[in-house]
């Protein structure tokens, strides 16, 4: 797997090719934009939480899904990773402010689309 950087702020004044194949800004973008890379942006919004209880508030996801996920957003720095050296290690994922401000167009897109749509009959 290639190694992956936050996107420094000369980076981002100095511009880049998002149509080129080698920009690192796609990689982001394809790793935000993922199937489940938007679920744990959204699921982190407000809260850090422990593995199990991202699994849990995201249906559907695998626990290798979810693992790989997690993977590409801490090495794109969006989200941060703690590992208490517990038995079994209890690990923590909370956005970083870089992952709140890319999350939070994604947050504002669900809200309005959820406003939008039908009330459910359960």
């Amino acid at each position: 797997m290639a190694e992956r950087a936050q996107l420094t702020q000369a980076e981002t004044e100095k511009g880049y090719e998002v149509f080129h194949t080698d920009c690192p800004a796609r990689d982001v973008v394809d790793h935000v934009t993922s199937k489940w890379g938007v679920w744990v942006l959204i699921s982190l919004r407000s809260n850090n939480l422990r593995f199990y209880e991202l699994r849990e508030s995201i249906q559907g996801i695998s626990e290798k899904m979810l693992a790989q996920t997690l993977r590409a957003l801490v090495q794109d720095g969006l989200v941060w990773r703690e590992v208490e050296p517990t038995t079994p290690p209890q690990v923590t994922y909370g956005l970083t402010e870089f992952g709140r401000d890319v999350g939070e167009p994604l947050t504002e897109l669900f809200d309005r689309i959820t406003r939008r749509l039908s009330p459910r009959n359960t």
